[in-house]
């Protein structure tokens, strides 16, 4: 009897040993990816974990060369899949050894898979490569197109499936890599990354580049051109060519004071440096938030700061977007609807109440208008997207931004400004580094906030329903209460009285505009332009709604269409570009609006070029 019992007592063991061996292995290797509808890479296979570039930068031929070489995880797979799109692939290696590789059937968005044969124990491939003409991530700038005009430039674009054009990659947000870089340039410019990056030019052109924290493919970035940097403090400085060097600087000085009031809301900044770089006036968005270099437009240097909210933005997503990552592009919401909250909350904290809430009322009219864009296609007003087939870019909207932020201010109003703190300041803590979809979230949402404080919300339609829920929260402000009676009282007497408008901000001017009616005539265009010279306005902001209204009511005085004209050859930001020729289009201008855009179309990037296309039915 005893002899049975010590048998079964064994056998018991073994199992049990056997089972949680099996566990410990599964563990190991859990298929922790989800489903990626915008890339081939199969990470649940063989995933890439670091990269390591070695690249050369030739201006006279438009290409970059090199390699890239990847560490591994490998899950036993005998292929790794990366994706590629325009680039010309000239040899593999696996583990030092020449590999076989196949480029697959091309795909108009997605590019083409690049399968990598490998072996069971492969740790690490290099892929030799280079660009092409067609590349759409670069953008390749004439000394012409720059500030100083001397040297040409260089920079990439990467958000949201581009990186691919440049480097072949796994293009997913959920693969999270380290990298380090080799960059060879011309000698007399210089090479900044979104990495640790130098403060000053080499001698010999060589730059060399790590980022030690995992990031997303699309925030790898690369801008060379000739450059110098000025610190504003010991942790944040600016980039940017010799002439704007000095306005730059004191555009941004609220850089320091930026990173502190947000540290203060959510905790420790987690990327040692924020430095920002001014880029030539075809970069195509505002800013875009590469890791300790954000990328940013010219059009904010307004030499009054008040257009830097998109630099408080751009630091907001370095905890919500960088440290806590959307997991696919139909999750868009997650990065940028946290970015615009956080960027509220750090207006608020530097420049008061008053401002932030003028900055959300303006982002409470872009919503009101892309509702009615989208009044035909109402599930692409839910936040959580159905993206299949289609391009990420047609999520990047004032859905996910602004629909975004209405549904976390309406939350902390329902909860309670400290309580949503506490909770927001708990998510990029416990989620640093990692990536996050909608339905993570929620479940995080019901257990640390609404559950735990005995909340009911109506999140599921907030989310995943069409529309503004009726329980959204109202956005006030005295300030454009004011300008709404300024500009009802000149309508009736074609006069501005009592008003010392000198005083309004950017923000005000842009209420005021928008807000004019149909039935404005042009006397109050010429008043208005004759007294303020809207049509020269050097604030590109103000200048870009004065010239939507002007279009919309055919004002064509004081050389406006030159202006116009003018305007959209030196600027590429996307948001002005394609506000102005919708205006067109939208005024049964589209003669006009074609004639302007063969002109211009080269001077943009292709993300603009992408848009403008498809808005005006371009073809070449």
């Amino acid at each position: 009897m005893k002899k049975i019992t010590l048998i079964l007592s064994l056998l018991i063991v073994v199992l049990a040993s056997c089972k949680q061996s099996k566990k410990t292995h599964a563990e190991a290797i859990p298929s922790q990816y989800v489903k990626e509808i915008h890339s081939y890479a199969q990470p649940n296979n063989a995933v890439i974990k670091h990269l390591n570039l070695a690249i050369s930068v030739n201006f006279n031929e438009e290409i970059i060369s090199g390699t890239a070489s990847y560490d591994i995880t490998n899950n036993n797979a005998t292929i790794l899949i990366l994706d590629t799109k325009f680039l010309t692939i000239e040899k593999v290696e696996a583990d030092g050894i020449a590999t076989t590789f196949e480029l697959g059937t091309f795909d108009e968005q997605l590019g083409q898979p690049l399968k990598i044969s490998i072996t069971k124990n492969t740790k690490k491939v290099t892929v030799h490569y280079k660009t092409t003409h067609k590349t759409e991530a670069l953008q390749w700038l004439s000394p012409q197109q720059t500030a100083d005009k001397k040297h040409p430039f260089l920079f990439t674009q990467g958000q949201a499936i581009l990186t691919r054009t440049w480097i072949p990659i796994q293009d997913s947000p959920q693969i999270r890599i380290t990298y380090n870089a080799t960059v060879t340039v011309p000698k007399e410019l210089m090479a900044v990354m979104s990495a640790e990056n130098p403060k000053e030019k080499t001698a010999n052109g060589i730059y060399h580049f790590t980022m030690k924290q995992p990031i997303s493919p699309y925030l790898i970035a690369l801008a060379v051109g000739d450059i110098n940097y000025k610190p504003i403090s010991n942790r944040t400085g600016v980039y940017a060519e010799n002439s704007m060097l000095d306005k730059v600087h004191t555009e941004f000085s609220d850089m320091e004071k930026m990173v502190t009031a947000a540290e203060n809301l959510y905790g420790t900044y987690a990327w040692e440096q924020f430095d920002v770089i001014v880029l030539p006036p075809s970069f195509p968005f505002g800013g875009m938030e590469n890791p300790r270099l954000t990328f940013a437009t010219p059009t904010v240097i307004a030499g009054d700061k008040s257009l830097t909210s998109l630099i408080a933005h751009e630091l907001a997503h370095s905890w919500s977007g960088n440290l806590v990552t959307n997991a696919t592009w139909e999750d868009f919401w997650l990065n940028e609807g946290f970015t615009v909250y956080f960027e509220m909350r750090i207006m608020e904290a530097i420049y008061g109440k008053e401002r932030a809430e003028m900055l959300a009322l303006i982002g409470r009219q872009d919503l009101e208008d892309e509702l009615e864009n989208f009044k035909d296609q109402p599930n692409d007003t839910k936040l959580k997207l159905d993206l299949t087939n289609r391009n990420p870019d047609d999520g990047m909207n004032s859905i996910a931004y602004d629909k975004g932020y209405l549904f976390l201010r309406t939350l902390e109003e329902n909860v309670g400004r400290e309580k949503f703190d506490a909770f927001l300041k708990s998510y990029f803590s416990a989620h640093a580094f990692s990536t996050m979809n909608t339905e993570k979230f929620i479940q995080y949402l019901n257990t640390h906030l609404l559950e735990k404080n005995n909340i009911n919300f109506n999140t599921n339609e907030w989310v995943y329903e069409p529309g503004i829920p009726n329980n959204q929260v109202t956005i006030h402000s005295d300030k454009f209460k004011n300008i709404l009676q300024t500009l009802h009282t000149f309508i009736e007497n074609k006069e501005i009285t009592n008003v010392t408008t000198s005083d309004w901000t950017p923000q005000e001017w842009v209420h005021f505009i928008r807000n004019f009616p149909d039935e404005m005539d042009l006397t109050h265009f010429k008043i208005l332009d004759n007294t303020f010279n809207l049509t020269n306005s050097s604030n590109s902001y103000i200048a870009m709604v004065w010239y939507e209204q002007a279009i919309k009511h055919n004002y064509r005085e004081n050389n406006i269409d030159a202006n116009i004209e003018g305007f959209l050859t030196h600027v590429g930001r996307r948001w002005y570009v394609t506000t102005i020729f919708n205006a067109y289009k939208k005024s049964n201008k589209l003669d006009e609006a074609l004639t302007i855009y063969k002109k211009t179309r080269a001077n943009y990037h292709s993300v603009t070029v992408n848009t403008i296309d498809n808005l005006l039915g371009y073809t070449k």
